[in-house]
């Protein structure tokens, strides 16, 4: 079963490239010093209320059309050398009516286990490039209804490995409600860099599990739960399409379900999972995975990878129907004998008595 994709949404106001800018806007919250879930946020613009005015805040960030880099581009995106330098800037807006105060960081992107992307929180330190970037103002005032670029420098480190490293550009509001819950709104545009070097792209699977449940109905199928880890094996991004095929011995009533296996960042994984329906008990059936892995930046295919795993499947419905038809003819054929015992029983009681009666009476 697996999983939802993330898609920005449109925000009045904003510019078209600013659609796809807040992928990883994301709500992070704590309460009572106990940090919560973090939720990922699709809009483009984040809503809060500014502590400092009590006035509702909307905004919204976007890379900066800057030279050398491209106009309207989607989110930050670099190829560069170990020990290369990389300067940008990211545009703030406030389209709310007061002014607002931000906090602006870069961090590191990570993987979470719904297998969507995510960023550290601002007390989880970054290795990587959240901790090569510089941001010009790490808290800036941006003025009602208008906009504030703030530069930042990417330094690539002599050592830095060769491939995909991410994360995010944020922008942070933090808060604190009438019932004492301190909350932290963070909106952000994604970062990817590519350093220079061998690539080697890969992607496994493994511990596939599978459980089978059965159904009342002796003449329907069940379910079958599949699961499966899908490990990033190399040093790029990968995702792509993967099939879940169900079936007894010999391929014997077969089912198969088509899932999107996320992006998924170097060296990480995510659990793939999958309910297939309609599936005959047949003693035995065999799951099968089979994902197709395609390196993200350039869409390239890599060679399937594949992972399968049994699980018993015993018709228990279909079982008891025949064991209850069995029990009603074994029960049929006792009372039969029986009737048929007592018969044969009273039958021969009466020729014994008939006998009896036709014996002559002896005379003395």
């Amino acid at each position: 079963m697996t999983r939802a994709h993330t898609s920005p949404s449109p925000v009045p106001g904003h510019r078209a490239t600013a659609l796809f800018v807040a992928l990883l806007a994301t709500l992070f919250a704590t309460l009572a010093g106990t940090a919560l879930p973090v939720v990922l946020a699709q809009p483009a613009s984040a809503v809060a209320v500014d502590p400092s005015t009590d006035a509702t805040v909307t905004w919204g960030v976007r890379p900066a059309d800057a030279e050398p880099h491209a106009a309207g581009r989607a989110n930050f995106a670099y190829t560069a050398a170990p020990g290369g330098t990389i300067e940008d800037a990211v545009v703030i807006s406030n389209h709310g009516t007061a002014p607002t105060t931000l906090r602006v960081y870069v961090a590191d992107a990570f993987t979470t286990t719904r297998g969507v992307l995510d960023l550290l929180r601002p007390d989880q330190p970054s290795t990587g490039v959240g901790a090569w970037t510089d941001v010009a103002a790490p808290e800036v005032v941006v003025p009602a209804g208008a906009s504030v670029t703030v530069p930042f420098t990417l330094r690539v480190p002599d050592d830095a490995e060769p491939g995909d490293h991410a994360g995010g550009v944020v922008t942070s509001l933090a808060s604190t409600r009438a019932d004492g819950v301190s909350v932290d709104r963070r909106l952000g545009a994604r970062l990817h860099l590519r350093v220079d070097g061998p690539l080697a792209p890969g992607a496994a699977l493994e511990g596939p599990r599978a459980v089978h449940h059965g159904s009342l109905d002796p003449t329907a199928g069940g379910a079958v739960d599949v699961e499966v880890d899908v490990v990033n094996t190399g040093n790029v991004r990968v995702g792509g399409p993967a099939t879940v095929t169900v079936a007894g011995p010999f391929g014997w009533g077969g089912q198969v379900v088509e899932v999107d296996v996320p992006e998924l960042l170097p060296g990480e994984r995510t659990t793939v999972a999958v309910r297939v329906d309609d599936v005959r008990p047949l003693l035995r059936l065999t799951a099968t995975v089979r994902l197709v892995p395609h390196v993200v930046v350039d869409g390239s295919r890599l060679d399937p990878v594949t992972a399968s795993v049994s699980t018993a499947a015993v018709p228990r419905a279909a079982l008891a129907l025949v064991l209850l038809v069995l029990a009603a003819v074994v029960t049929g054929r006792w009372r039969a004998r029986r009737r048929a015992a007592a018969t044969e029983r009273r039958v021969a009681e009466a020729v014994a008595a008939a006998r009896a009666q036709a014996e002559p009476t002896p005379v003395a």
